[in-house]
């Protein structure tokens, strides 16, 4: 399919292009065809009119990933409003930041889920905000006759408008709003879909949340390929894996947690294939130990884990390519997609040579427009406009990007820097460790002091310090930076995408 114009756009050209086509299937085999999806989001578009609901309107938005949920993403498309996807785990204190900040006009909630009361705490948000309004969506969304809307927006004369805004996970720090524009979200989508060779027959497992910037990419995605996505709520290791099975998925995404719980699913079946039309296993959000690759291709087939790198203020950064090696496979993020660009730098500014490690920062067509608070702009670009990351990586001669840390995510013990996640991938190869995270906690005599917090195997055999560190020292880390504490959890506390909260960790035991 040819460049677009925005979301809309692809909406449009697909439902023409491929009309009975599959679009979506959710866990309870409710279906949406390319033509029936463009429909209600023209039906839904009406609605939201009718609430007043247009150009440039901002509208903040929590729903599970459900049909609803990519109806109303076209539905606001259709209208060029603002849309602010918040992820559901937020609550009231995080959602009242959000709307107040964007000056929601409109706040839509499902109803009741998983134990949560959306609706009351919509309104309790949209009471201390001017001009805000609740809309429940629960068993459909909202529609009206599509013969009385208005004309879709025109293309713009100079830059793109914003049309999303999303909020950082505050896995670091406080959440902030990133701008983007439709072209920086399908330019991103155009690269997975590029190094994946997404086509019309994948079926994708979309597991996470719908609102989470690669959720976006994801319906994208299926819109330039014509492939389906399979909508997952609340992943489930049994029953949502039992989804994805019955519905022939070819594309196992999307990060670690999940390709860990296909793998243990796929060792308890035995030699029968659960996903035996698998192409890939596509990885991001959250780093992978590199044997995870090796095991997932061995164990359930396909190209294994191709894992990307990126973050919401710019999604997708590098991919790897289904027909890469497996050392890039494990070890690495890929090559930046087309049009990024990636450089490595030092702390004094200078750019790093190939295989040094630095600072990565990101120049290209899906990096956001800045923040709405255009305070923050300053921090996150530096004078020549690239996008500081946060994260420490290195680039080989190839171009193939490793991702080594956060700089927050150094441990300095005794004036000696220890990468965290260079712990984390030697524990990950102990047989008895499940899931390992490496936090740095205060220290009086050293300014910080290794922690390892591990989630074991086997409940019944729980694994000690010393046998930990002798187990590094087997494999060749430096003594100074061996973990000089263990804490033993049943499982790392994360955001729904996978990512570990570090951040929780430290809280949890700098006063123990």
């Amino acid at each position: 399919m040819s460049a677009a114009a925005g979301l809309w756009d692809l909406v449009v050209r697909r439902a023409e292009s491929t009309p009975d086509a599959l679009f979506a299937v959710d866990e309870r085999d409710r279906t949406l065809s390319f033509v029936r999806y463009r429909n209600a989001a023209l039906r839904c578009a009406a609605a939201l009119a009718a609430r007043g609901v247009g150009e440039g309107t901002a509208v903040s938005w929590i729903l599970p990933t459900r049909l609803e949920a990519l109806v109303l993403a076209a539905a606001l498309a259709r209208l060029g409003a603002r849309q602010n996807p918040i992820l559901p785990i937020y609550r009231e204190r995080e959602v009242g930041f959000v709307v107040a900040q964007s000056k929601a006009r409109l706040l839509v909630v499902p109803g009741p889920w998983r134990g949560f009361d959306y609706p009351a705490m919509a309104r309790a948000v949209a009471d201390r905000v001017e001009g805000c309004e609740v809309l429940v969506i629960e068993d459909g969304p909202p529609e009206a006759d599509p013969a009385a809307l208005p004309e879709p927006p025109g293309a713009p004369a100079g830059e793109p408008p914003i049309r999303w805004l999303f909020y950082t996970s505050g896995t670091t720090a406080d959440p902030k709003g990133a701008l983007h524009t439709d072209a920086g979200l399908i330019a991103a989508s155009d690269g997975m879909c590029d190094a994946l060779g997404l086509a019309a027959d994948d079926r994708i497992a979309m597991v996470f949340p719908v609102t989470h910037v690669g959720g976006v990419a994801w319906l994208v995605a299926a819109l330039r390929s014509g492939g389906a996505l399979i909508a997952v709520e609340s992943f489930d290791p049994k029953a949502s894996i039992d989804v994805l099975a019955r519905h022939g998925v070819t594309q196992g995404t999307a990060g670690t947690v999940f390709h860990q719980a296909y793998l243990a699913a796929q060792r308890e079946r035995g030699s029968e294939p659960i996903f035996p039309r698998v192409r890939a296993f596509p990885g991001g959000g959250a780093p992978k130990p590199p044997e995870l690759h090796h095991a997932v291709k061995r164990e359930l087939g396909g190209a294994g884990i191709v894992s990307g790198w990126g973050m919401t203020e710019c999604p997708i950064v590098t991919m790897n390519r289904v027909g890469d090696d497996d050392v890039p496979l494990a070890h690495s993020e890929g090559r930046p997609t087309p049009g990024m660009q990636v450089r490595s730098v030092g702390p004094d500014g200078s750019v790093r040579p190939p295989g040094a490690e630095g600072e990565l920062r990101v120049r290209g067509p899906q990096v956001c427009r800045g923040y709405l608070d255009s305070s923050l702009d300053a921090d996150a670009f530096d004078a020549e406009g690239w996008l500081r990351t946060g994260d420490l990586g290195r680039i080989d001669a190839a171009g193939y990007v490793t991702i080594s840390g956060r700089l927050k995510d150094v441990i300095i013990r005794k004036g000696e820097n220890i990468s965290a996640k260079e712990v984390e991938d030697l524990l990950h190869r102990h047989p008895g460790v499940a899931e390992a995270a490496v936090i740095g906690l205060p220290d009086a005599e050293t300014g910080e002091r290794c922690c390892a917090v591990v989630a074991c195997r086997e409940a019944g055999a729980p694994l000690a310090l010393d046998e930990l560190t002798g187990f590094l020292r087997e494999q060749g880390l430096a003594p100074q930076k061996l973990p000089e504490r263990l804490e033993l959890v049943a499982a790392l506390p994360r955001n729904p995408t996978g990512k570990v909260l570090k951040r929780e960790l430290r809280e949890r035991y700098a006063v123990s």
